[in-house]
């Protein structure tokens, strides 16, 4: 035998284990049941490969396009997942999951067939599955339990949609619910189906303001020459900053430096800088240690010493947010605030400047008077807890507004707790 019948010979075995499409069966399930078992997945023990996790799964993920919509889809699904005992899944157009969330016990259930971040679930590595399917076909698609090539996975059901990229029209990626029988429903396609148009709207807004990173495999956009330094800290642990058409996720050291440089822009002394950066003392070889490796990273071209300084011109995502302020343009201010400037840094010079620029956001929304600006704040992670902002919506949203007496229900609770 051949090896091209040998092959040929294996894949009709496969095929054969697979129950045949029966008259009840539909015909795209069908259809991907046969591709699957030619692309060699064991119906009875195939599990999805692991191939991204630890650093480079941050790394990866942390410079992908849809680093910037996964914080919507998360607020639009993600915390639903947790309610309604179901996974919420982002991934790329390779089919490997970047990000999953949902309940602790049903993300430990998914771990027994490989569906956790850095797998791969395209109908070749895993077989019949939402996912796949969604990226194969360009389209939303939902499969029910048993219609699942693999019979490991027969207990879920799944509903996914492509993400497409507003620019090229390319698939950037996969957006998923995974659970019961229930996702796998019209209604569940529905949802799936507008959380990829709304992450594809707001990717839209994004390029226009030019803020959105290279996908993997893009060229470069106009813009992002040496000539360029852009950075984006808020909301996140590390910055990621994009320089020379290419992007990086800074270590959390490094993030402060440029942070520190670019509040500085006409330099800083090693000192001054060991000031801006380190909480306690420090050596100073430490400091040009991390210096040196900053500059290797960036390009000598970018960072200069005696003063250390940034030499390319720089945009920064909370530069954005005050430019806007300054501008009065308070509600695009709103909506590029992210989140606090590198939340778990306790550099000096950054804690004063991402003090500062929460303080700058949430002055400029409360002297707005604009009920919607404020919800938007008290809805979010770093305002939900804002019990001045509750009573200023209390003060401006109608008496016959369903979400004035959530705000009511919010101030008497935070009012409760200050005086307890």
């Amino acid at each position: 035998m051949s090896t091209g019948d040998s092959t040929t010979w294996h894949a009709r075995r496969r095929a054969a284990a697979r129950p045949a499409p029966a008259s009840g069966v539909r015909s795209v399930v069908a259809e991907s049941w046969l591709r699957s078992s030619a692309a060699g997945v064991d119906p009875d023990t195939h599990l999805a490969p692991v191939r991204l996790d630890g650093g480079d799964l941050a790394d990866y993920r942390a410079t992908h396009a849809l680093s910037h919509v996964f914080p919507l889809l998360y607020d639009v699904l993600g915390r639903a997942a947790v309610d309604c005992d179901i996974v919420m899944a982002v991934g790329d157009a390779e089919g490997q999951l970047l990000w999953v969330c949902g309940p602790p016990g049903v993300l430990r259930r998914a771990e027994t067939i490989n569906f956790v971040e850095g797998s791969v679930w395209t109908e070749h590595d895993a077989g019949t599955n939402a996912p796949g399917m969604a990226l194969r076909l360009g389209q939303p698609v939902h499969v029910h339990a048993a219609e699942h090539f693999n019979r490991l996975v027969h207990p879920w059901s799944c509903a996914a949609a492509p993400i497409h990229d507003p620019t090229t029209s390319r698939v950037l990626g996969v957006v998923d619910i995974t659970g019961g029988p229930d996702v796998a429903s019209p209604q569940s396609l529905a949802m799936i189906r507008a959380a990829a148009r709304m992450a594809e709207s707001e990717l839209a807004r994004l390029a226009l303001t030019g803020t959105t990173l290279t996908a993997p495999g893009e060229t470069p956009q106009p813009g992002s020459a040496t000539g360029l330094l852009r950075v984006r800290g808020l909301g996140l642990p590390e910055a990621v900053v994009e320089v020379g058409g290419r992007t990086h996720r800074l270590s959390r050291r490094h993030s402060e430096i440029v942070a520190a440089l670019l509040s500085h822009p006409a330099g800083l002394t090693a000192e001054q800088l060991e000031i801006e950066v380190y909480a306690g003392r420090v050596h100073s070889s430490t400091l040009r240690a991390e210096l040196v490796r900053l500059r290797a990273l960036l390009g000598p071209e970018v960072l200069a010493s005696r003063p250390y300084r940034l030499l390319a011109e720089t945009e920064s995502d909370w530069g954005t947010v005050e430019a806007h302020l300054a501008a009065g343009q308070v509600r695009s201010a709103l909506q590029t605030y992210k989140g606090p400037l590198l939340p778990g840094s306790e550099a000096p010079g950054v804690v004063e400047l991402r003090d500062a620029v929460e303080s700058h956001v949430r002055a400029a929304v409360l002297a707005s008077d604009e009920p919607d600006l404020m919800v938007g704040w008290t809805r979010s992670r770093w305002g939900a807890g804002d019990l001045e902002m509750w009573g200023r919506q209390v003060q401006t949203l109608p008496a016959t507004s369903p979400l004035r007496r959530v705000a009511e229900a919010e101030t008497d609770r935070l009012e409760r707790e200050l005086h307890a």
